[in-house]
């Protein structure tokens, strides 16, 4: 059978990649297969189809038997989903002042979730017990948002990685406090292939309860998840992502992207992919005097001080953002698609304009 006719055109350049973030890549061809794969036929609506019944058993099969998935749009229903799940309508969630929950995602948890955040300053986006204890007090006092949860991410908003063991001490403080932990993943897949190591180890096996799994950075072409990984934490999910607008009428055309990247390996290969592009850069910007990489280059981003001038000048060549723009701060991100010659012609790129 001939593929139907469309009246669509192409409006962009295939060709042409930037470093302004992974959410630029397209989709992967294996993801756009199974959505194919996916359409067609009538299916059950708002999640009650067999693609969503087969997620639920993949992400058991990585996160263990208590684990349940609740697909969603995006990474900030996700986030704001999950949230209220473990949070009374008093309750606080103490993250770092850099989380993405507090800086990128427009006030949503405090205007939608009802959510008051209790931020704290740190030197590398990753919280500390110690850090936590800045925020974590007054539960009795009612003139303050009572903290309730601790959120972090994996990778940080700035690119880097907690250890296993750094978020086992996390969970076991705040689960001491009564508090419960949230790990925002929407970049899990990059973390998970920098540690080599399953995502459990960092999440369910050390105490997390809740988890914001992505797929949009790592290759579908949208659609998040909300994990709950601890039954006891929660309650009500189904009603909460209603509540929140994130109810997906055709479900299984979510569910069947992160199927496809999860069933096998494709979640790994283009979280390694980026991961090693990403150090391929800071390779090449090491040899640039003048430049300077602000934090471990730990997963597939790469955070750098330069000339502002010079900033300026390579943007019309190449996408990408100002982190601090008065200090001369960007961020180059690398995504499953990136090659080398992108990064090699970046590279060059960025040595031309400084040496102007």
């Amino acid at each position: 059978m001939n593929p139907p006719k469309t009246d669509a055109r192409r409006h962009h350049d295939p060709d042409v990649r930037g470093f302004a973030s992974d959410n630029y890549a397209g989709a992967h061809p294996e993801v756009l297969a199974a959505l194919a794969l996916a359409n067609g036929g009538h299916q059950v609506a708002y999640g009650e189809d067999d693609y969503t019944a087969g997620l639920q058993r993949i992400i058991r099969s990585h996160f263990g038997a208590g684990a349940e998935a609740f697909p969603v749009f995006n990474g900030t229903g996700a986030n704001v989903v999950a949230l209220q799940a473990v949070t009374d309508r008093w309750g606080a969630v103490i993250c770092a002042e850099s989380a993405h929950i507090n800086v990128d995602e427009g006030g949503a948890p405090e205007r939608m979730g009802g959510l008051k955040l209790l931020t704290v300053p740190t030197p590398d986006g990753k919280l500390t017990p110690e850090l936590i204890d800045r925020q974590a007090f007054g539960w009795d006092d009612e003139h303050r948002a009572m903290p309730q949860v601790v959120s972090i991410a994996q990778n940080t908003e700035l690119g880097t990685l907690y250890t296993p063991d750094e978020i086992r001490a996390i969970c076991g403080h705040a689960h001491a406090h009564g508090m419960k932990v949230h790990l925002d993943g929407a970049r899990i897949a990059n973390a998970a292939a920098a540690l080599d190591v399953p995502m459990r180890t960092f999440t369910n096996a050390v105490g997390v309860d809740i988890l914001s799994l992505g797929g949009t950075k790592n290759g579908a072409l949208f659609g998040e998840a909300v994990v709950v990984l601890n039954q006891d934490a929660v309650s009500h999910m189904k009603h909460l992502r209603k509540l929140s607008m994130q109810l997906a009428s055709k479900m299984r055309f979510v569910s069947v992207q992160l199927e496809a990247l999860l069933a096998k390996d494709l979640w790994l290969r283009n979280a390694r992919h980026a991961n090693e592009m990403a150090q391929r850069l800071a390779e090449g910007v090491r040899a640039v005097h003048g430049v300077e990489i602000l934090h471990p280059v730990q997963a597939n981003a790469v955070f750098a001080r330069l000339p502002h001038d010079v900033s300026e000048r390579l943007q019309k060549r190449y996408r990408f953002y100002f982190w601090d723009e008065a200090a001369g701060d960007v961020r180059w991100m690398c995504a499953f698609d990136t090659t080398e010659d992108d990064v090699d012609g970046f590279v060059a790129a960025l040595k031309e304009e400084m040496a102007r």
